[in-house]
């Protein structure tokens, strides 16, 4: 009896500590009914480029969360898209640059761009916002075991023509990209369409699982 009353004590305890690690914003989108990624699939990895300053914004702009929240929908889709690839290229693993992003973020980076050329790229929170703001889009690129990321043609979050998708025989042809650069993309685009996303025109890294329409109907934004 009192050894089973000490194993209880240790795992509420383990629960505390696990809680206590967790920033406030991951507490709040577990609240709200969103998933840790690396509660389904820990083989993905994750590095939030907004918990860091060097992307397009020159800022922080989470400045305590470091774990991919997605929608439960989205994230089974992604765990989905990570065996799909493992299957094929058993070297290989997703790694995650963004995923759920709530709405006083999106209006950070907002304050941020507008004004600039850079606006056509970032989601106005007066309009709704975008999927990241619903947990239903993630920037994801493809990496080895180690971390390190395959040649792509641009770095991610690069903001211009380079990064769209619908150019690339051209920019290949011309030596914009090279034909590693080239077959890395599309293997990206083919795992993740598999699963149940759909590409973003202008930015390779970027894939929605629903459309905004679909979104505004049927789910909330993130507060």
């Amino acid at each position: 009896m009192r050894r089973g009353i000490h194993i209880l004590i240790f795992i509420l305890c383990c629960a505390c500590v696990k809680g206590q690690q967790e920033s406030k914003t991951a507490q709040s989108l577990k609240a709200a009914g969103y998933v840790n990624i690396h509660d389904l699939d820990s083989t993905i990895q994750v590095d939030l480029m907004y918990s860091r300053a060097d992307n397009f914004t020159g800022k922080v702009l989470y400045t305590d969360l470091k774990e991919a929240y997605l929608h439960p929908k989205a994230a089974k889709a992604l765990v989905v898209a990570q065996q799909l690839l493992k299957a094929e290229r058993p070297d290989l693993s997703l790694k995650i640059y963004d995923a759920a992003r709530p709405m006083h973020i999106q209006q950070r980076m907002w304050n941020v761009v507008k004004g600039t050329p850079q606006q056509n790229y970032v989601s106005n929170p007066k309009n709704g916002g975008g999927l990241h703001n619903y947990g239903m889009a993630v920037d994801v690129t493809l990496c080895y075991e180690n971390g390190d990321t395959l040649d792509m043609g641009t770095v991610i979050d690069y903001l211009g023509k380079w990064a769209h998708i619908d150019i690339e025989d051209d920019m290949m042809i011309k030596g914009i990209i090279s034909n590693e650069a080239y077959n890395n993309r599309r293997l990206l685009r083919d795992i993740m369409k598999r699963a149940g996303f759909k590409a973003l025109r202008s930015e390779w890294w970027h894939f929605n699982y629903i459309t905004r329409a679909e979104a505004k109907a049927h789910y909330k934004v993130i507060k």
